[in-house]
């Protein structure tokens, strides 16, 4: 039986790379090994035990793990004398063992399902010196059961469901979280309201695609019950992530609408604008139904801040189909928009798909699709200019202390002076109303109004 005792006044330090599951999974760890005795260090050369927790949805991602994993031989050596480095998620459950020959200085692996198990697996290789490694096909659901470790006292992530039953043809999620499963509704709202109690005053639901929620369970989705569910515990503000558009219902949108905690913001991933290159890419809708969704969505909640995801150069793609984005960002009039460069991952569909295109063009189309997409992001502030919002206060600016910094209800990042005579950092997780002065392409900002509360 392995000795956790070992692990007890051991510094950790933990880098993630990815999606708000991958910061979720860091949080899990985190308080798993704060419950074991360890101490968190901030840099990874005062650490024990340094933990990559590592995205696989982009090429550059593996690039980036070895770079980071072989900067830790030159480490100073650490305060006890003998250090562990661990890589975890989804790199982890996608490639293994295999990890150990091109990382020789790695002596932990753990896969996404396995994250329960990070404690025992480190105790093992301090006590025996030797590299362990542990990737489970199945997900136990014991991650959920762990302690976490917030990085802020005003937010939580929150999942409600993993895995993914999608399959689009660039994406090597499915095969590295597994198929959909759905927790217990009561345990999700149960979560909630002792987060509530905790002071807790935003969440964020996650899953892959949490408009299939429950549908695992042989039911219809439930997601629009779950929010209305989750909005009565009393948290402040409910966000979701990530939503399928194939998969958003009637019953979900009115409940975005009608519920106060669920704040206006949906993130709805298009990928392209072109039916021919969504059909290669698997998605399961077309243009037209996508813009669709956005009509109805817009006409049930007009101020709704639509955010997605765009794919620049996908396998086969021509101009006629980037110009068709190009279309697409315009008519939806995005708040937001996340591009990306394709990226060839093996073992997907698509990575089997020839594509002559050189990398130039698609650079050149990847650049106006960013001009068009900062345009719309600008037109959508415009219209919160001389209105009041009110922002959950995050911090201070990077690039200045006096000024605040937080989200609105839209997920926009607002900006503002301290209020006189106050210490910003006993304003964190406080709502602060904001007259906006000022709105640019990716903030608001202006002045305080009244008292935060």
């Amino acid at each position: 039986m392995t000795d956790l005792s070992i692990l007890s006044g051991k510094t950790y330090f933990i880098r993630t790379f990815g999606c708000q599951m991958n910061l979720h999974d860091s949080e899990r760890v985190s308080g798993l090994l704060d419950s074991l005795g360890c101490l968190q260090a901030l840099d990874p050369k005062d650490a024990d035990i340094v933990i990559f927790m590592t995205c696989c949805v982009r090429e550059a991602a593996d690039t980036r793990l070895y770079g980071q994993c072989s900067s830790c031989k030159s480490l100073p050596a650490s305060p006890s004398g003998r250090r562990v480095v661990a890589v975890g998620g989804c790199i982890a459950q996608r490639d293994g063992e295999g990890l150990l020959t091109n990382l020789d200085n790695v002596d932990v692996i753990f896969g996404t399902h396995s994250i329960a198990h990070v404690g025992d697996l480190l105790a093992d290789a301090f006590a025996d010196g030797d590299r362990h490694v542990r990737v489970e096909e199945i997900d136990s659901g014991a991650a959920t059961e762990m302690p976490w470790h917030r990085e802020t006292a005003y937010h939580a992530w929150v999942p409600i469901m993993t895995g993914c039953n999608n399959f689009c043809s660039y994406c090597i999620v499915p095969y590295v979280r597994g198929r959909e499963k759905s927790r217990p509704m009561e345990e999700i709202v149960d979560e909630v309201t002792g987060l509530v109690r905790q002071g807790v005053r935003s969440v964020t639901l996650l899953g892959q695609n949490v408009n299939s929620y429950g549908r695992d369970h042989g039911s219809a989705p439930r997601f629009a019950e779950l929010l209305r569910r989750v909005g009565e515990t009393g948290v402040e503000r409910i966000y979701f992530t990530s939503s399928h558009p194939k998969d958003l219902l009637p019953e979900t949108i009115d409940a975005i609408a009608e519920v106060p905690a669920v704040m206006p913001q949906l993130h709805l991933a298009v990928q392209s604008g072109s039916s021919r290159i969504l059909k290669l890419m698997n998605r399961k809708y077309t243009r037209e139904q996508y813009l669709d969704l956005v009509d109805r969505v817009r006409d049930r909640i007009p101020d709704i801040a639509l955010t997605t995801d765009i794919i620049v150069g996908f396998p086969g793609e021509t101009e006629e189909d980037f110009e068709q984005t190009v279309t697409l960002v315009d008519e939806a009039k995005f708040a937001q928009a996340f591009t990306f460069i394709y990226s060839k991952r093996a073992g997907t569909p698509a990575a089997e798909i020839d594509d002559p295109t050189p990398r130039s063009v698609i650079q050149q189309r990847f650049d106006r699709l960013v001009r068009h997409v900062e345009t719309t992001a600008f037109d959508y502030n415009q219209r919160f200019l001389g209105t009041t919002v009110p922002m959950l206060i995050e911090g201070t600016s990077k690039k200045n202390d006096a000024v605040l910094q937080g989200k609105s209800p839209w997920n926009q990042t607002v900006h503002c002076p301290v209020p006189e005579g106050m210490d910003a950092r006993q304003l964190i997780g406080k709502i602060l109303d904001v007259r906006v002065d000022a709105a640019r392409t990716w903030y608001l900002s202006g002045s305080s109004l009244g008292d935060p509360r």
